[in-house]
């Protein structure tokens, strides 16, 4: 399969105080089209400063990250904000909707930046809204929906731009074990629509959905191995 992403002895070092802190160490990892990766690892592990990077909200102190044959490492802040509007969908666990726009604004929020007309952006924005399942919602405000219907509704936001690589931080970590597994059938679904996603997570259940586990600690890959174990389930 086609390599996708590839982190080559990326360091990242914060300077705290008279401190340094290495939040990674050297660390390398491929990761190929259409993959489901499952990131996992103890807190300090370095998981969530590789899913910053890998979704361009931050660059490597040292090292290189290529997206698409593309050294995203080097890039300035307006590239970075390119790239991720066009290649990359974020899923977070605490949804990050905007409370006074309804589900359909909301989701069409992505498509303003990439300057859509605004009928292409209501279509699309409702097509994606009847895929994830709330075509009946999409005129309902945040505080109108449940969780499980919120993370749908980034889970939208996040497929709206048609983006190579769903990014995944912790997405079941505010919801209840029904609505976790409901929004994890989402994501088996989207993966065999041929989408690249990658998930942070700490929870085993979760991560059972992936083909692929990556166990970071001290900012370093510990193991890296396929998942004989997958679980799947379909929306």
């Amino acid at each position: 399969m086609e390599e996708i992403i590839k982190v080559s002895d990326v360091f990242k070092i914060y300077q705290v105080g008279t401190q340094e802190v290495r939040a990674l160490n050297g660390l390398s990892l491929s990761i190929a089209q259409n993959e489901y990766v499952a990131l996992m690892g103890p807190s300090g592990s370095g998981k969530s400063t590789l899913m910053n990077i890998l979704g361009a909200l931050d660059t490597p102190t040292s090292g290189n990250y290529w997206l698409n044959g593309t050294d995203v490492s080097r890039l300035r802040d307006d590239a970075l904000a390119g790239i991720r509007n066009k290649e990359i969908g974020f899923v977070f666990q605490t949804f990050n909707l905007l409370p006074r726009y309804t589900a359909l604004e909301n989701v069409a929020m992505p498509l303003i930046y990439a300057e859509m007309p605004k009928s292409e952006r209501i279509d699309r924005a409702s097509e994606v809204l009847t895929m994830v399942g709330l075509g009946d919602r999409m005129d309902h405000r945040p505080n109108e929906l449940s969780g499980g219907q919120r993370q749908r509704v980034a889970v939208a936001r996040a497929l709206v731009n048609k983006p190579s690589i769903i990014l995944a931080d912790e997405p079941t970590g505010n919801l209840d074990t029904k609505t976790s597994y409901e929004i994890m059938a989402l994501f088996d679904d989207i993966h065999k629509n041929g989408n690249t996603v990658i998930l942070v997570t700490h929870e085993e259940d979760i991560s059972r959905h992936a083909h692929r586990i990556v166990r970071l600690r001290d900012g370093v890959v510990e193991t890296d191995e396929v998942n004989a174990d997958r679980i799947t389930f379909s929306t």
